[in-house]
């Protein structure tokens, strides 16, 4: 069931208040991923997609939370529900639609139909290996060298309930800890590895509480609460950045429909999907802006159009943009 923010999430909010115009960015680059996700998932749906997509819903406050919490010079490695840090840190819905139709104005010029070819390193973004959960190992290398370097940034990657259990979570986060790595980990404890509950995969109630075996922080944060999400976040880079080493910080959601588009996860319970619903991370957010009085509907509304209109564009554009010219198939295969 829904968790309340523990480990001192509201400790670290006080030390990290948001301005009001920050605040409404929050909710835009929420509302942009919710907006974006709905529509992809409706046109897929209508069998005009290709390939399958991952729908981010439910994970609004993490990923955007996360990624607001970065420097431009930081790098982040997203995984496939991570749509809202993709967008924080500068890519398009349009690139990223174009993606998805794999068009040759896409984030990986047709070579892919999914994010997990939408990497883009002058945005600092490496993109996402499939296999989970083999990018944490090259956000480890990212972080290791800005150590070597001595640069003040950053890496910062994620990883879900499932991988968690697998070798390459525990060696990277193990070198990480013993270099003092500046490494940032977000578990997203969506409660399902794919149809697998979280207490079919692990006997510790946390993923959070694995950390103690690095010697390092573990915190635990309500994932549904981008405000908390990004205070905890803010405060675990501040502290990579300082040289204090790594954080695994657990933020606790729910995947709110299957695993991806064929996926209609009969498997979970009703009354559990419900339960979550009523924290629904936008809605929740947007609740709590107009009772403050730091938005009013007129205000909400008009961020709300300000989205549609932007996907209705990225779709028109991704459908109006050409496929990949076939004599480039050999381009990018090897680095120049």
């Amino acid at each position: 069931m829904p968790q309340k923010n523990s480990r001192n999430g509201s400790e670290h909010e006080s030390r990290h208040a948001l301005s009001i115009q920050q605040k409404l960015e929050l909710y835009y680059w929420m509302q942009l991923t919710r907006t974006y996700d709905n529509q992809m998932v409706a046109y897929w749906r209508q069998g005009r997609g290709l390939g399958g997509v991952f729908s981010q819903r439910g994970h609004e406050a993490i990923s955007v939370g996360t990624g607001y919490a970065l420097e431009p010079d930081d790098v982040v490695a997203p995984m496939h529900r991570d749509l809202g840090c993709y967008f924080v840190r500068g890519l398009t819905p349009r690139r990223v639609f174009a993606q998805m139709l794999g068009r040759a104005t896409g984030v990986s010029g047709g070579r892919d139909v999914n994010l997990h070819g939408a990497g883009d390193m002058n945005l600092n973004i490496v993109g996402f290996i499939s296999h989970l959960p083999h990018s944490l190992p090259v956000a480890v290398g990212v972080a290791m060298s800005f150590v070597y370097r001595k640069e003040k940034r950053v890496a910062l990657s994620y990883v879900g309930d499932g991988s968690s259990s697998e070798g390459l979570f525990h060696e990277s986060l193990n070198l990480a800890a013993v270099h003092k790595a500046p490494f940032v980990l977000i578990a997203e404890n969506n409660q399902y590895a794919y149809s697998t509950p979280l207490h079919q995969q692990m006997p510790v109630e946390n993923m959070a509480d694995r950390a103690v075996a690095y010697g390092i922080p573990g915190l635990i944060v309500d994932g549904n609460d981008v405000e908390a999400v990004y205070a905890v976040t803010k405060e675990a880079v501040a502290r990579a950045r300082a040289g204090g080493g790594p954080t695994l910080i657990e933020c606790k959601t729910m995947r709110m429909l299957g695993h991806a588009i064929h996926d209609g996860a009969e498997y979970v319970p009703r009354e559990l999907l419900e339960a979550w619903e009523k924290r629904d991370p936008v809605v929740l957010f947007e609740r709590r802006l107009l009772e403050q009085g730091i938005a009013d509907e007129a205000e909400i509304d008009e961020i709300k159009h300000r989205c549609e209109v932007e996907v209705a564009d990225a779709i028109e554009f991704a459908e109006q943009s050409p496929m990949p010219d076939p004599a480039t198939v050999s381009d990018g295969v090897y680095a120049p």
